[in-house]
């Protein structure tokens, strides 16, 4: 089959096709023909410069084809989605257990650019943040993937939410979406500017998406018991300093959502509660997906430089 390996480099992430045998399921495992898969920074960024290439593409959407042993509930067919290795192919595999059917009104575009950035979103809003209708939601980087689904996920909570980006042209876009404030700015300028929109109360859980940059910045703009989730880094500022007394003070919580040292069967549970939880918003409408481009396989090359450039609102999709 016809599969794409990827390795970072100091200039950019390089590409290489191979042709390579389809893979079979394992027990516990699904095989599926892929019909899409969704490009995610945090694999981009992953990885020594100079590492040897791996397959790429960690979430996508496809037909199940076969079904490993002990695998029940998923027949031959069925439109499934979820996390996977080397989704950048025509055929990946899925730990049944992360995989999820796909919702009837998505496209499989849409599909494969819900599973991870949803559900990571799912982790912080809701499993960790206990967002609840009328509080605030702060998200740095709103534009990026995980911000776009972060702001669609409060608004159907029934937050209301703040997002920064320094592009006025995203902002406006996403003010379509239900943003309720947008700030524009690429540093750590933002206090101020939440504050004045919380009536000086600040908000009670932000999704920093952007890194340390804007770190203590973040924690100040909380309310009393506001909540820090630490999800991204794309200014690659990877420390910071922490105001302790504000910490005390104002009874905060600070958590990370990175899946990389949880077992399977701890994502699973994630997964299981998303389904339950958040999937049937997918059904009803209330939340879909936002997908900004959409490239041809063969076209993975151009798709990564775009995703590198930061022009996106949304996600960044190859069709298989």
């Amino acid at each position: 089959m016809k599969a794409y390996w990827i390795s970072p480099g100091a200039t950019g992430t390089s590409v290489e096709r191979r042709e390579t045998p389809t893979p079979v399921p394992k027990a516990g495992e699904i095989l599926v023909r892929v019909r899409a898969a969704s490009l995610n920074r945090g694999e981009l960024l992953g990885g020594a410069h100079g590492a040897a290439p791996k397959p790429g593409g960690g979430e996508c959407a496809g037909e199940v084809v076969k079904v490993g042993d002990g695998v029940s509930g998923v027949s031959v067919g069925a439109r499934m989605m979820g996390r996977c290795g080397g989704g950048y192919a025509e055929y990946a595999l899925m730990d049944a257990r992360e995989a999820m059917p796909v919702p009837a009104k998505l496209s499989w575009e849409e599909a494969a650019a819900t599973p991870l950035t949803f559900i990571v979103v799912y982790d912080m809003l809701v499993a960790q943040g206990h967002l609840a209708a009328g509080q605030w939601l702060l998200v740095t980087g709103v534009s990026s993937g995980v911000g776009v689904a972060a702001l669609q996920t409060g608004k159907a909570l029934g937050a209301r939410v703040i997002g920064t980006s320094g592009s006025a042209e995203k902002l406006a876009r996403l003010g379509k979406l239900g943003l309720d404030v947008g700030i524009r700015t690429r540093v750590a300028d933002f206090h101020d500017a939440v504050m004045k929109a919380t009536d000086g109360k600040g908000v009670n859980l932000v999704v920093n998406n952007v890194g340390g940059s804007v770190f203590a910045e973040c924690v100040k703009s909380l309310a009393f018991e506001g909540r820090l989730a630490m999800v991204g880094h794309l200014d690659r500022v990877f420390t910071t300093t922490l105001d302790v007394e504000a910490l005390h003070r104002q009874r905060l919580t600070l958590f990370g959502v990175s899946n990389r040292l949880r077992t399977a069967a701890q994502r699973a549970e994630t997964v299981r509660a998303f389904a339950r939880d958040v999937l049937p918003y997918f059904d009803d409408g209330r939340l879909r997906p936002l997908v900004d481009k959409v490239y041809e396989l063969d076209d993975l090359a151009a798709a990564i430089k775009f995703m590198e450039s930061d022009a996106q609102v949304g996600k960044i999709v190859v069709r298989v």
